[in-house]
């Protein structure tokens, strides 16, 4: 079975004070853009658009049925949001997008990342296979969907938030993961 390397390099701006953390990019044939949370089908930048501009469409160019790249990126340098995901090599055990038929060959180093992001005071995974490796990683203990748990980190205090997954194949309305990650941003002070 093939062997998928990541596609994307790691989304790093040096003011970052949160890392998001997805799984792994969905294939190619899903993407609306080259960038993080590319499929159409996928509500991350819907839920960015509702609590940060009170529109859900906000990073949605409609005309192309695509996410605006150049949006997202101006958005996550000006708030200071990382990107990239828990695994940096998979096999896909079905054709499709789901985690759940994703078996991580090579987890990525987190470690790496928060060497690189000095400001870093959360993580966020987005998703349970993301969560499940990255607690893997660190010996962590998973927090319950919506919430956090704290680790040390070279010194530094990491909070780790679990919210519900992105994709619309989770069963939880816009407004209902909205307000999950509402709770988080208001505790980062980035809302």
């Amino acid at each position: 079975m093939e062997i998928e390397q990541h596609p994307l390099e790691p989304f790093l701006p040096g003011n970052a004070r949160l890392l998001m953390l997805g799984s792994f990019p969905p294939q190619k044939k899903r993407w609306s853009m080259e960038f993080y949370y590319p499929n159409w089908n996928n509500d991350m930048w819907r839920i960015a658009g509702l609590l940060f501009f009170n529109d859900k469409d906000h990073f949605v160019d409609k005309s192309r049925k695509a996410f605006c790249k150049e949006c997202i990126i101006s958005f996550l340098n000006k708030k200071g949001i990382a990107l990239f995901d828990t695994a940096t090599a998979v096999r896909r055990l079905q054709d499709n997008a789901s985690d759940k038929f994703l078996e991580v060959v090579q987890p990525t180093d987190i470690a790496a990342l928060l060497q690189q992001l000095p400001q870093c005071e959360a993580i966020v995974t987005t998703g349970q296979k993301a969560t499940d490796t990255l607690c893997a990683l660190f010996s962590l203990k998973e927090p319950k969907v919506g919430d956090f748990t704290e680790f040390i980190f070279e010194d530094r205090p990491i909070r780790l938030y679990r919210m519900p997954s992105s994709s619309r194949a989770y069963p939880l309305a816009l407004e209902k993961k909205a307000a999950a990650y509402r709770v988080m941003y208001q505790d980062l002070q980035m809302l």
